[in-house]
């Protein structure tokens, strides 16, 4: 069996462009699909596929360690997270035709079943923008929370630690602690509730403020306090902090997860599938996330393929802890992909199909072509015209 090329569809979902990623082989009728959507390098990472690709191209796509190890190595300079992404669209797709030839489910191929479930969670508003990005108040924040209810989830993510800067005003700490006490006395003790920081908090002092404000109401995770490159931040914060740390959705491989796994600087680790490289590295996150006694809760605000990846690496994934979806992004999401995901209150159930078990519809993804993305990231300015993190 060999591949005999590799394509790009590009979907355009208003905040960001799915990338799918389609390889072919020469087996009638077997390809596979992958994703590689990076939010804001869409052209960036549709070429860098188009520059590995001739290096598997002509190569066994089950021979799928061998081939990362090419895409990775073969081109001298390290990739960095655009080519990890485009490595992930591929290394996807061919765990999928691996799948199809054997007539199994991926997660099989990974190791089998480790659990009966996948436990999930949104974002508030579903995953629309301005709700998941600019709910700052605490009416709407409840309200919006008891739609997601509404839709069978018993766990979601928030988004409301104000840009901030090396140090935190008092009133957004004590703004930032009554609205997590209003929501939990608005949802109940059963539901869980995660916070995002976003990295926006330059010093590990305003984090901690913010951490101090929200732990009374005893969120599941806070994710990225701090910006991914203060490793030495991380650490000071860990000893301090009186909630669980969650971070790594900006880091690419297992190199970098590494100092803060074998540190314990994280009780979660949350690696992409679609920037980390796909299974192959994930799976190598997840193992030395382990050793470490650090859980995974990979992150997915992604397309629909990304979402069916997540699901069978999560079935496989022992430290699993919480899945990331974000199935309402926009309300076509369903349409452009047919696939195994289904949703019983707050969980994804074990999907038994071939491969990915997945179809993209090539004529509903063509009434979405590329478009540049929506960069709501240039309103990450302090009253003074200081530019702090997203």
């Amino acid at each position: 069996m060999k591949i005999t090329a590799i394509s790009t569809l590009v979907v355009n979902a208003q905040m960001r462009n799915w990338i799918f990623v389609r390889v072919e082989t020469d087996q009638a009728g077997l390809y596979g699909w992958g994703e590689a959507t990076l939010e804001w390098k869409t052209r960036a990472v549709v070429g860098a596929v188009e520059d590995l690709s001739p290096l598997v191209v002509g190569r066994d796509p089950r021979d799928i360690e061998q081939l990362v190890r090419i895409m990775r190595k073969h081109g001298f300079w390290r990739i960095g997270v655009i080519g990890s992404s485009a490595v992930a669209g591929i290394e996807v797709a061919l765990w999928d035709i691996l799948g199809k030839s054997l007539g199994v489910p991926v997660w099989r191929l990974l190791g089998g079943r480790t659990r009966d479930r996948v436990r999930v969670y949104t974002h508030l508003g579903l995953g629309q923008l301005d709700a998941v990005y600019h709910t700052l108040a605490a009416a709407p924040l409840i309200e919006r929370a008891h739609k997601v209810l509404e839709r069978g989830y018993r766990a979601m993510k928030l988004v409301f630690i104000p840009y901030t800067h090396y140090t935190a005003a008092r009133r957004d700490i004590d703004q930032v602690g009554r609205m997590m006490a209003d929501l939990r006395a608005a949802v109940g003790d059963e539901v869980e509730l995660m916070v995002d920081f976003h990295g926006r908090c330059a010093s590990v002092g305003a984090a901690l403020h913010y951490i101090e404000a929200l732990a009374p109401g005893r969120p599941l995770f806070v994710e990225e306090p701090l910006p991914p490159q203060d490793v030495a931040g991380l650490a000071i914060l860990s000893q301090r902090a009186r909630v669980p740390l969650a971070a790594g959705e900006r880091l690419v491989d297992r190199h970098e997860f590494a100092p803060l796994l074998a540190g314990r600087m994280i009780d979660i680790a949350q690696p992409d599938l679609c920037h980390v490289g796909g299974f192959t590295e994930a799976r190598k996150i997840a193992a030395l996330a382990e050793a470490n006694g650090v859980g995974i809760a990979p992150h997915n605000p992604l397309g629909p393929l990304a979402g069916v990846a997540a699901l069978h690496f999560d079935i496989a994934t022992p430290n699993f802890v919480i899945q990331e979806e974000m199935s309402g992004a926009v309300p076509w999401y369903e349409d452009v992909l047919h696939g195994p995901i289904r949703r019983v209150d707050g969980d994804w159930q074990v999907p038994e199909a071939p491969g990915l078990g997945i179809e993209i519809d090539e004529a509903q993804a063509a009434r979405h072509p590329f478009r540049q993305e929506i960069m709501t990231a240039t309103e990450a300015r302090l009253a003074d015209g200081t530019v702090v993190d997203w």
